[in-house]
């Protein structure tokens, strides 16, 4: 269920934020991309009700790109993302996770045959249920779910690739009890798949991509939270550590 807290802090989209492009179609879908197009490593980013406008998100994926990976940040909801103050729950039902998982493979269709070799995806809230279903269907080598919403128990059993799990010290949509009990389920599985689980203390919902620039302490939250999926992303999507993982 979505919470205030998945509408708190919103950002203010701006076109002009971030060093990539946007493209109006990148697997069906208006998106945008950072880093080098002929990279063999492809990271994913799945917003957040607000979108893939958020001059944070977008900074996020310059960033990543750094490491070398593609970088896509697919616009899920066609230029309908959450404005602060419409009824959220009417949204959600306009915009559902399973319509973003079907629209996110045509997105990692496209980047296959450019040729990249492997490709993770982290999501934000509402983004995170999509990266659990394409982890769950084998479309992506490496996940990341920053804050998720959505999720179940159900859903942590059946991912099928390496996934990394941070989550806030105060959040009732994903609290921590719920996040410890998501590495329960990881630790008690036996297809060995491996993961990292991390509860971020003094932070809320949304820390990680909705945050005050001018409030410090925040943004080394947030910068935390991006070293700890980059370095995740680093080790498991060399093309030496997916192929380990092969039949």
């Amino acid at each position: 269920m979505a919470s205030p807290q998945c509408c708190a802090n919103p950002p203010t989209p701006n076109h002009d934020v971030g060093e990539g492009k946007v493209v109006e179609s990148f697997g069906g879908l208006r998106s945008y991309l950072a880093g080098a197009e002929e990279s063999k490593l492809a990271v994913v980013l799945i917003s957040d009700i607000y979108g893939f406008e958020a001059p944070n998100l977008r900074n996020i994926a310059d960033k990543v790109a750094l490491s070398g990976y593609f970088v896509v940040v697919p616009d899920f909801f066609h230029g309908n993302a959450y404005v602060p103050g419409d009824d959220v729950h009417v949204w959600i039902k306009e915009h559902t996770t399973d319509k973003g998982f079907e629209e996110a493979k045509p997105v990692i269709d496209v980047l296959k045959e450019q040729g990249v070799s492997v490709v993770g995806a982290a999501g934000y809230c509402w983004g995170a249920k999509v990266v659990a279903e394409l982890a769950k269907a084998n479309e992506i080598q490496a996940a990341v779910m920053l804050h998720p919403s959505f999720i179940t128990d159900d859903d942590i059993k059946e991912v099928k690739c390496p996934i990394a799990i941070l989550g806030a010290e105060t959040d009732v949509t994903a609290p921590p009890e719920q996040v410890k009990q998501f590495e329960q389920v990881l630790s008690s599985s036996s297809t060995g798949i491996g993961y990292f689980v991390k509860i971020f203390p003094g932070v809320s919902h949304g820390w990680t991509v909705r945050y005050d620039n001018n409030d410090a302490a925040a943004v080394k939250s947030a910068e935390e939270a991006l070293a700890d999926m980059t370095d995740w992303f680093n080790k498991n999507l060399s093309e030496t550590e997916v192929a380990a993982l092969l039949p």
